[in-house]
């Protein structure tokens, strides 16, 4: 793969992270791009372990080669009971970044009409001719722009929709006593101290001494790092830990909300990833809507229709919204709906949920479970606000 700057690229992607990178690969694994050039700038090299993605899915994908663990089960805590979730039919997969993008690059690579910059994305400019990006080092002209590089002050200056944070730090820790099950992840552990947030732990173990553990909020605010590795540490003693080292950190902040990305694309400027919605809003997860939103991406590129007759609100979009507009209130009624959700509730119908791919007759199933109070208030407040 080559660098010329003057060259017009067919598409241009600014940030080459999970979005950007899936639909490149999807787009070069079609027919209907092999004449077209693809442009990726980002000012990293993706060569590092520099996160981890999980998502549960009931059938192989493109991805099952970058896949690093899977697990049949899980375990859910609180403060007042905790339960295994059987989930099948599905199965909860983990995939660490340097995986996945060896896998991405090593087909790219093989593609002379596929460009990686290592580069950082400072401005695009569109005309109805091209579109001129532009980087710290040079302009790059393009038909069409796929951007997956966040703005936050799309969201930071408005007060309809809530914003808040799935904000976290990670350990992979390998300890001293065999206090992890291999075999079973800890989805969500809310024992501990909420502090008036929605605060849990997070693990991912790959054998009896070694695991990913991670300390997690839904709220708005970051906290200081020394809080969240406080927590980690204390979690680790509470596991009966006395020695451990830690092999790598990872930390992270995604954006959850139910903002309308898509009313900032252009003709020819589509938002992608976290910079267009892609996360889903209500819980964080990145990997499985982004593996669904590319898909639809590459059969809507071959359409060639413009950008701004993409996004809708969907019936799911509400529920985020509803869920949200509890927590920015209330942060702390987090730990009982997720707890009330899963006290009783059927883990694959759970998950089907959250994948966005149930009826409405299960949607119903899965609501009932909740707190019915929050959120009727919510959808009084979400009604009269955005009426």
């Amino acid at each position: 793969m080559t660098s010329e700057a003057t060259v017009q690229y067919d598409y241009i992607f600014t940030g080459a992270g999970l979005a950007a990178l899936m639909t490149a690969y999807k787009m070069v694994s079609s027919p209907a791009f092999q004449d077209q050039t693809l442009l990726l700038l980002d000012e990293d090299a993706k060569k590092a372990n520099d996160r981890t993605w999980c998502f549960w899915s009931t059938s192989p994908s493109i991805w099952d080669g970058a896949v690093a663990k899977h697990w049949d089960v899980a375990w859910f805590a609180s403060e007042a009971y905790s339960r295994d979730l059987p989930l099948q039919p599905y199965r909860y997969q983990m995939i660490r970044g340097i995986d996945f993008y060896q896998q991405v690059f090593a087909l790219l690579q093989q593609h002379p009409r596929v460009t990686f910059v290592q580069e950082k994305v400072t401005d695009i400019e569109e005309t109805e001719q091209q579109i001129f990006v532009k980087t710290t080092e040079a302009v790059y002209f393009g038909k069409r722009v796929l951007n997956s590089i966040y703005n936050p002050t799309l969201v930071a200056h408005q007060n309809e929709y809530p914003v808040l944070q799935q904000h976290f730090v990670g350990w992979f820790v390998q300890t001293k006593e065999p206090v992890f099950t291999a075999e079973k992840p800890t989805f969500m552990d809310f024992s501990v101290a909420q502090k008036g947030n929605t605060r849990f732990m997070y693990v991912l173990p790959t054998s009896a001494t070694e695991a990913l553990v991670e300390y997690t909020l839904f709220s708005a605010n970051l906290l200081p790092k020394a809080e969240y590795e406080t927590a980690i540490k204390d979690y680790l003693q509470q596991l009966g830990v006395t020695s451990y080292t830690i092999q790598e950190k990872e930390q992270g902040s995604i954006p959850m909300t139910c903002y309308p990305f898509w009313k900032a694309n252009t003709k020819n400027v589509l938002n992608i990833g976290t910079a267009g919605g892609w996360t889903k809003a209500s819980t964080g997860y990145t990997f499985r809507n982004s593996d669904k939103k590319s898909d639809a991406l590459v059969r809507f590129l071959q359409l060639d229709l413009p950008f701004t007759s993409l996004g809708k609100r969907t019936k799911f979009w509400w529920y985020d919204l509803l869920l949200l507009d509890i927590l920015d209130r209330t942060n702390e009624l987090g730990s009982v709906i997720f707890s009330k959700l899963f006290q009783k509730g059927k883990p694959d119908l759970i998950f089907k949920f959250l994948d966005e791919e149930t009826s409405f007759f299960e949607d119903l199933q899965v609501i009932w479970k909740c707190p019915k109070v929050p959120f009727l208030k919510a959808l009084v407040r979400v009604v009269f606000r955005l009426k």
